[in-house]
C-alpha cells in the first residue's frame, strides 16, 4: 500500500484482528499505524482514533516486559471500533 494512500476502516479492523489473533506483532502494528499518525492526513474521526490506539500498542508497560495495555485491552478496542462502526439506526 502506498504510504499517501488513508487506510479504509476495513483494513484498521484487520490489523486488530491480526494482532488478537497472534498473525501481527504490536512492533507490525504499531509501525503499521504510524504512518498515517504521523502524518496527520487521516481527517475522519474514527480512523484516527484508532489508529492512535494502534500507534503506540507495543509501548512497554515497565521493565517485566509486558505492555502497557494488555490483550484484554485490544480486545476491547477491536470491539469498541466495531460497536462505532455499526450504522445508527
Amino acid at each position: 500500500m502506498d504510504d499517501r494512500i488513508k487506510p479504509t476502516l476495513d483494513e484498521i479492523e484487520e490489523r486488530f484482528v491480526a494482532l488478537v489473533a497472534g498473525r501481527l506483532s504490536r512492533d507490525e502494528a504499531d509501525r503499521w499505524a504510524a504512518r498515517w499518525v504521523e502524518d496527520g492526513l487521516v481527517r475522519d474521526d474514527l480512523s484516527w482514533w484508532a489508529l492512535n490506539l494502534l500507534h503506540g500498542i507495543d509501548l512497554p508497560a515497565d521493565a517485566s516486559g509486558g505492555h502497557l495495555h494488555d490483550d484484554e485491552q485490544v480486545r476491547a478496542w477491536l470491539a469498541e471500533l466495531r460497536r462505532r462502526r455499526r450504522p445508527t439506526a
